[in-house]
């Protein structure tokens, strides 16, 4: 069960350093993936696998690509727009949600998705699956009072 009060929020020097940091390591996962079919990349901490999702971008309508974890529900992914459990979503979440259409790039395989958060019943039972899959989900939810959305990619 997720924490609403945060138990250890971000101070905002660490929302700027981690805000910063997160940018920087996603464009060059993301790049290390492109170049090495998900090789380089292809994992994050302690074996989680990562897929690169490509969303177009809610104000200015370009392409953006993220690196995010996932986990695999049928022929659906779920992925957590966590940001680590910073106080706002990362902006990939916005895009989606204003255009569910992506991209996904999973270990060199393209593939045309929709998006769709998931809420209620359908978001408390996928919650303990994906902490089973990175713990760490745990502490980001600690860290923020907002909700961290769980969203579902369905094939297109």
């Amino acid at each position: 069960m997720e924490s609403t009060e945060p138990t250890h929020s971000y101070n905002a020097r660490q929302v700027k350093v981690g805000a910063a940091v997160i940018k920087m390591m996603s464009r060059v996962t993301t790049w290390f993936y492109r170049m090495t079919n998900g090789v380089i990349g292809g994992r994050f901490l302690k074996g989680t696998d990562v897929i690169l999702v490509t969303t177009t971008g809610r104000h200015s309508g370009k392409e953006r690509t993220v690196p995010l974890l996932y986990l695999e529900d049928g022929d659906d992914l779920i992925v957590v727009a966590s940001q680590g459990g910073m106080p706002t979503n990362p902006a990939w979440y916005y895009n989606v949600t204003q255009h569910p259409d992506v991209t996904v790039n999973r270990r060199g395989q393209q593939a045309g998705m929709v998006a769709r958060e998931v809420k209620g019943s359908e978001r408390a039972e996928l919650w303990p699956r994906l902490v089973e899959m990175y713990a760490d989900y745990t502490d980001y939810a600690a860290r923020t009072e907002r909700t961290i959305p769980v969203i579902r990619l369905s094939p297109a």
